[in-house]
């Protein structure tokens, strides 16, 4: 379950934030609940951005902000993240409460949000899985899906994110945006990589309606009810949010349901294979029976999914190699980079 790695909290400057300065902007942007700034931890986990709990008088907050150092264009958008957590907040898709947006860089180094603290447990880990018996796997993965499909329901324009992106070509320009990413985080050649982006731009299937989407959903980014599996109380990490095809969540989440098997020091779980554990073909069928969206294509949103997280763990690569990384995001994945390409190149031939 989650963990929390504790950086002491000195009166000055704590994990790349200004103690004095971030007090400051608290008082203006939370008068009703005064400080002083106590405890503060960098929350391990995290491989993008980066995530703080916060002690402010009595009140537990939550601090997120872009990684330290090269930053991917368009990548780390502190503003579309707290937009659309603001959005989310009175709809039924479970999210933390955001409390104010800071894109003033002098007051830490980088923009950020702060939210409340949502109380539950996530699962980072097979390990963490393991004491769950085939019941609550199921309970589990139910919420899962059933939370995603509650999320590709919303009507961006009833809750103001009407122009929050353009859904037409969604899929085109995220082929295009993410070997972009890859060419700046370039360090090495990964053998199969250029010639999966090219294969995937050459089979692009046409999307069949837009929706608001995560952009990185999976287990690890929710948190669940204790001692409830079968209730999501959050959903975290919104920076890839936008208005888009549904599918591309729901290939993300068949990814990383079973896509990381076998990986060494994988950053995510991988129920699909545990014992007890529903497999991705169970959460496809799941997802299927709210009936919204057509499923023909879906390993090439699979296939994508995998070239996606390949290209952000080679920006994580890269930012090791650079020195730049902070907290559990230092573990570098480079090894795994390769094999997710190959898992990539697989999923499209199982298109056919």
């Amino acid at each position: 379950m989650e963990s929390t790695l504790d950086t002491g909290a000195p009166p000055a400057r704590t994990a790349a934030l200004d103690a004095a300065r971030l007090s400051a902007w608290l008082e203006h942007a939370l008068p009703a609940t005064p400080g002083p700034l106590g405890r503060v931890e960098l929350l391990a986990g995290g491989r993008s951005n980066l995530t703080y709990r916060l002690s402010w008088g009595e009140r537990d907050l939550v601090l997120r902000r872009p990684p330290l150092g090269h930053v991917l264009p368009t990548a780390h958008d502190m503003g579309r993240e707290y937009r659309v957590l603001a959005a989310l907040a009175p709809t039924p898709v479970p999210v933390p409460r955001p409390f104010g947006l800071c894109e003033d860089t002098s007051v830490i180094g980088a923009p950020f949000y702060v939210m409340e603290l949502a109380v539950g447990g996530t699962y980072r880990s097979d390990a963490d899985l393991a004491p769950l018996d085939a019941g609550a796997a199921a309970l589990t993965t139910h919420a899962l899906v059933d939370t995603l499909a509650e999320l590709h329901a919303v009507d961006p324009r009833a809750v103001g994110l009407d122009g929050f992106g353009r859904p037409e070509g969604f899929m085109e320009r995220q082929v295009r945006r993410w070997r972009k990413q890859w060419d700046a985080s370039r360090t090495r050649e990964v053998a199969g990589a250029d010639e999966l982006n090219d294969l995937l731009a050459a089979r692009l299937p046409r999307s069949s309606r837009a929706a608001l989407v995560h952009g990185d959903y999976k287990l690890d980014n929710l948190l669940f009810a204790p001692g409830d599996p079968g209730r999501v109380a959050a959903v975290l990490d919104w920076e890839m949010s936008a208005l888009g095809d549904p599918l591309s969540d729901l290939g993300m989440l068949c990814m990383y349901w079973d896509g990381f098997a076998g990986i060494a020091r994988a950053p995510v779980p991988s129920p699909g294979v545990l014992p007890g554990w529903p497999d991705r073909a169970a959460v496809v069928e799941r997802y299927a029976r709210h009936g919204r969206v057509p499923l023909d294509d879906l390993d090439w949103y699979v296939a994508f999914a995998f070239y996606k997280i390949a290209a952000i763990l080679e920006g994580i690569h890269c930012r090791t190699v650079q020195g730049l990384t902070l907290g559990e995001e230092s573990a570098d994945l480079a090894p795994a980079v390769a094999l997710l390409v190959d898992r990539g190149h697989a999923a499209l031939r199982a298109l056919g």
